[in-house]
């Protein structure tokens, strides 16, 4: 049976979602947060997107990207998943799916669920019970708000 088609329409906010597969670790230690950011700063500058949050926890990642292309979703989820993907089993001499299934995605369609699934995705660590505060969390956009930095983009206007 044929997957559903995804539904994504042009200059829209989602929320993407990706996991690892079996609910396995994607993130062993420092260097592999580190490792993935790269790659994820890498293809924003390709795909020329926008990110208001993230959260890597040690076996699921959550974005809230900004997108004008509705083509681009899939690749840049691609791009991600294959580049960390081929990092991770070389760096552990493992072979196969890192990822389960295909990411999951959904539309913010406005400024109040925005900021909502923004607030969600960086206190699900504290959710999770691996930190007491959010900014003991290093893994999430919190910590750079506010900041000059590459990777999260201010959001200026709803």
């Amino acid at each position: 049976m044929p997957r559903v088609a995804r539904i994504t329409i042009e200059n829209a906010y989602y929320h993407v979602i990706t996991r690892g597969n079996q609910k396995q670790l994607v993130f062993m230690e420092q260097s592999d947060y580190d490792k993935y950011l790269l790659i994820l700063k890498k293809y924003k500058k390709k795909y020329n997107f926008k990110l208001y949050a993230f959260c890597l926890m040690p076996n699921h990642v959550h974005l809230i990207l900004e997108i004008k292309n509705p083509k681009h979703v899939s690749k840049i989820m691609k791009c991600l998943n294959l580049s960390y993907t081929l990092y991770f089993n070389l760096k552990y001499k493992k072979v196969g799916h890192l990822w389960q299934d295909r990411f999951k995605s959904k539309i913010i369609e406005d400024g109040t669920y925005l900021l909502e699934c923004i607030n969600y995705i960086e206190t699900n660590p504290i959710r999770a019970s691996l930190v007491p505060h959010l900014t003991a969390y290093q893994w999430s956009s919190y910590n750079y708000r506010g900041t000059n930095n590459e990777i999260l983009d201010r959001l200026f206007a709803l």
